[in-house]
């Protein structure tokens, strides 16, 4: 897929289309060189995010950029969980069928997703690119949408205080779809309050795990919360990669944050908040059916485990600030 990727690109940019191409070096395994380097010999501009450790470059390879952003002609913009990889095709074996949720995004939204990549380019290669800043008229105008980017680089931690502050204003229900779920003690005992308040509190998590520490952990956090209410489902066909939440019938978001402490304080990520029936009840069926494809889980799949699991699921969880 990442060949074939930066193929495409390759063309886009012969056609004299400014190309400019944002990578997260530490999370490419094998990034293509051959490929990309097709891209920069067609006039493309490639730049990694300077995640990993080399000469002359800032000790900052826990900062990651988990932003997953398309933007074309500062017009139309792209985002959510999915990254450039065969699996997100489904083209795994382990993983199998993969679930994931991006967002397409016209309209004064755009350049706030823009400045977001500006910046993010900026920091990787010192530049200032010079964009387009007219957004495209919308066909459905009204619509209320949040652009949140937040990161390490913030004065504020952004990304904790707003996943607590949606969660208190959950009056009927709030839906959460992640695929890791390693909350901090604030989102905690956020989510508990709501379940007193009469919220329907569901947790959407897979059932197959991709990162062993963060899946041994968050069987502690449904030890400690599946008895005060909160409802804990794991996904069934395939691997569960959107990061989607719902709230009561007029709230939804769509991002690339996971509900762990490496997407709340150490990563840079985004979060579309979209204040819309309309788009919030699209959100609440097709949360529906991953929950029909999901089976219900609860403290007795912890306490069934041996022993040498909870031990280590319980170490997993002291480490969570660093996983």
């Amino acid at each position: 897929m990442g060949h074939e990727f930066c193929r495409k690109l390759a063309e886009v940019a012969r056609r004299g289309v400014r190309v400019y191409l944002l990578y997260d070096d530490l999370g490419s395994v094998e990034p293509p060189e051959v490929s990309l380097d097709q891209v920069r010999m067609a006039g493309g501009y490639v730049a990694s995010f300077r995640t990993a450790l080399g000469l002359g470059k800032r000790f900052q390879i826990n900062f990651r950029n988990h932003r997953k952003i398309v933007v074309v002609d500062g017009t139309k913009a792209f985002v959510g969980g999915h990254n450039v990889g065969d699996q997100y095709l489904g083209r795994n074996d382990y993983f199998g069928r993969w679930r994931d949720t991006h967002i397409w995004i016209e309209g004064p939204a755009v350049p706030c997703i823009q400045l977001s990549f500006l910046e993010d380019w900026h920091w990787a290669t010192q530049e200032t690119l010079e964009l387009r800043w007219s957004p495209r008229a919308v066909a459905i105008p009204g619509q209320k949408v949040l652009v949140l980017p937040w990161g390490p680089a913030d004065e504020l931690n952004t990304g904790s205080l707003f996943f607590v502050h949606v969660i208190h204003q959950a009056r009927e229900r709030l839906w959460i779809a992640s695929p890791y779920f390693v909350p901090d003690d604030q989102v905690v005992a956020a989510l508990e309050l709501a379940v007193i308040r009469g919220v329907d509190v569901r947790i959407l998590v897979p059932q197959k795990p991709d990162h062993l520490l963060v899946y041994l952990s968050g069987f502690t956090y449904i030890e400690e919360m599946a008895p005060s209410g909160v409802k804990f489902y794991r996904y069934q066909p395939g691997f569960l990669h959107q990061k989607v939440m719902l709230v009561d019938d007029d709230v939804a978001a769509v991002g690339t944050a996971n509900l762990d402490y490496r997407s709340l304080y150490i990563n840079f990520e985004m979060t579309l908040l979209s204040v819309d029936r309309t788009f919030a009840t699209e959100v609440a069926e097709m949360l529906e059916q991953d929950f029909r494809d999901a089976r219900q889980i609860g403290v007795e799949e912890f306490e069934a485990r041996p022993i040498w699991f909870r031990v280590a699921a319980r170490v997993a969880r002291l480490l969570a600030p660093l996983q």
